[in-house]
């Protein structure tokens, strides 16, 4: 079996001093490739590397215009389109470092995040985005200009400038004096910063983590030396790219060569991928959970011999993962029946994506194995990695040649990982962050004098070096029995049991039994209301229905069956709405945050308990 050694990990012995060079690199390299496309009208754009670097230059260019000087830091508070990816280019260009912003964010944060950044100019998506700094312009005298991707219905003063502005002040610029970006690349170097990212705590304000330019270039590097992507690979991105996730895949791209496709409109995945036809994707669990059980609960409708046909299918297809995962072949009974099932039910699902899928990369939370060992066994192999803001994103993956489901995978080339005596997950390597901005008490408490950073999550290393991850460190609750429960564990297993849920979290620390708060999910419950008689109900009358009910306990049931007395789940109440991001209650890359939900529905939790 390949191991990393495998690869050519000289590429980490000379990353390139930064972003910006690695960008000139890449354009020199494969001036006349795809380096993007993304949707323009009703059609997709293409962009060679050669025309996104004559657009980057100028808008660095722009950036210097505007007086940005080296490390200051220029914000982003727009959607996962191709204007993010150009803007944060240009940003390294220039010297500067981006601050990140979810589009989501309120304004109150907004003016938090960039007070305590120091941005000097943000680059707002619209005028929704516009409004928002508008409101708060008061307490961020930093703020020097707002640069507008879609000035539609944007009141302009001297405040305010658009993108295609910029462009043309940055021209003037490199007409006047051509070598300018040049030398602000050659002034940036590994120990320069890059990137404050903000992490989307659950209690008071979030903290903004410092990330250089050598982080990323590791990232890149670290990447590339595991061989998993080439340039001939396509990624379709939807990721938001405020996250560190996204900005990783932005890595990836510079460092390999490869083609992506940009668009960060949810609704349009399916469609899209039909387009693209992506090699691979990345994506959080809830993702994978939503195509599963759209597909399952699909063949349940069917019923008959389609539905036995598909059970058949995805057996032997897990059989297959199982068997690759395990070092061992198939019997020729197995891998004949195995091509039957392919060409008339495998194949389909990887149709859906495309036909094209080499591996899908899942990160962000824990994926069920259940649902993981379905999409492997139909050829479709998710590879689950684990990283934080903290580490540049990724520490650990699995890899195409060295895979083990409900694991996390290997650490990459130059990170090290190891257990503390409590069990938590230790890492220190090149991707690790400088610190928090402004924030030397919390930098204390995560980073030690050696360098190692506390991750806060619970793991293990099993016996080849696979890291699993066993739950959040400050998530783990005991009961007054004196029992730990994990619950993300608990609640992972669930959404692999019921193909309704939308999200579940589980409660009980202090308790003598623990609960649930249950959402079914909006499309796929309606499916299931008319077969039980509730097709003209609301979401709200579904949801708070006898038959829901009792349908939610029938998979509860199933769920307490494999689980200790003490993290069986005694009670459970189905919230009148799915959870969401706008809420508050997901993070943008769609993670449970468990505080907010809990605080919020704390009446239903007390209620279980009442009594």
């Amino acid at each position: 079996m390949p191991s990393d050694e495998t690869y050519d990990a000289a590429v980490l012995a000379n990353p390139a001093p930064s972003v910006g060079h690695l960008l000139r690199e890449r354009i020199a390299a494969t001036p006349d490739r795809a380096a993007y496309s993304y949707p323009e009208g009703v059609a997709w754009g293409e962009m060679t590397w050669a025309q996104l670097g004559d657009r980057v230059w100028r808008l660095a260019a722009g950036l210097v215009d505007l007086g940005v000087e080296a490390e200051e830091r220029v914000a982003i508070a727009c959607s996962t389109r191709i204007e993010w990816v150009l803007g944060d280019l240009a940003i390294m260009g220039a010297g500067a470092a981006t601050t990140t912003i979810y589009p989501t964010t309120i304004a109150d944060d907004v003016a938090y995040i960039l007070d305590n950044s120091g941005s000097v100019v943000v680059i707002a998506e619209d005028a929704e985005q516009v409004a928002k700094l508008r409101e708060v312009r008061e307490v961020i005298p930093d703020v020097r200009t707002v640069v507008v991707v879609d000035p539609e219905g944007v009141e302009r003063d001297d405040w305010v400038v658009t993108l295609d502005e910029l462009e043309e002040r940055g021209q003037a610029v490199l007409e006047a004096t051509p070598g300018v970006v040049d030398e602000r690349i050659e002034g940036t170097g590994p120990d320069s910063l890059a990137t404050i990212i903000y992490t989307s705590g659950t209690t008071g304000r979030p903290k903004g983590v410092r990330l250089l330019h050598s982080a990323w270039t590791y990232q890149g590097a670290a990447t590339t030396a595991t061989g998993m992507m080439t340039q001939d690979d396509v990624q379709y991105l939807w990721l938001p790219l405020a996250h560190v996730f996204g900005k990783q895949l932005l890595m990836l791209t510079l460092a390999t060569g490869m083609s992506t496709a940009v668009d960060g409109r949810i609704d349009k995945i399916v469609d899209n991928l039909a387009v693209v036809r992506p090699t691979f994707m990345a994506a959080a669990p809830r993702i994978f959970e939503k195509v599963y059980a759209r597909v399952s609960l699909g063949m349940e409708a069917e019923g008959g011999a389609k539905l036995k046909l598909f059970r058949w299918a995805s057996d032997l297809g897990r059989a297959r993962a199982d068997a690759e995962q395990e070092g061992r072949s198939l019997s020729p009974v197995q891998k004949a029946q195995l091509a039957v099932a392919d060409k008339l039910v495998l194949s389909k699902v990887r149709d859906r994506f495309g036909g094209r899928i080499r591996f899908f990369i899942s990160g962000s939370a824990a994926l069920n194995t259940d649902i993981a060992q379905w999409f492997n066994g139909a050829g479709l192999t998710i590879l689950e990695g684990y990283g934080m803001t903290e580490t540049s994103s990724a520490a650990t993956v699995n890899r195409p040649y060295a895979q083990r489901t409900g694991t996390v995978g290997w650490p990459l080339i130059g990170t090290e990982v190891r257990i503390a005596e409590d069990g938590e997950v230790l890492m220190r390597g090149p991707g690790v962050m400088q610190g928090y901005h402004d924030n030397p008490e919390a930098t204390a408490e995560t980073l030690d004098a050696d360098g190692w950073l506390h991750s806060g999550d619970i793991g293990e290393i099993d016996e080849r070096g696979f890291v699993r991850i066993t739950d959040r460190k400050k998530d783990l609750f005991k009961t007054s029995n004196g029992k730990y429960v994990a619950p993300s564990q608990v609640e992972s297993t669930f959404k692999g049991l019921c193909p309704y849920v939308g999200q579940l979290l589980v409660h009980g620390e202090g308790r003598h039994f623990v609960t649930a708060l249950v959402t079914l999910d909006e499309e796929a419950i309606k499916p299931w209301a008319q077969a039980n008689g509730l097709g003209d109900a609301t979401y709200q009358e579904i949801v708070s229905s006898a038959q829901a009910r009792d349908m939610v306990q029938g998979y509860v049931d199933e769920l307490n069956s494999g689980l200790n007395k003490w993290e069986r789940i005694g009670k459970f109440t189905i919230l009148g709405r799915d959870l969401s991001v706008e809420e508050g209650e997901l993070t943008p890359s769609l993670k449970l945050r468990r505080r907010v939900v809990a605080d919020k529905f704390k009446g239903d939790i007390d209620g279980m308990y009442a009594g």
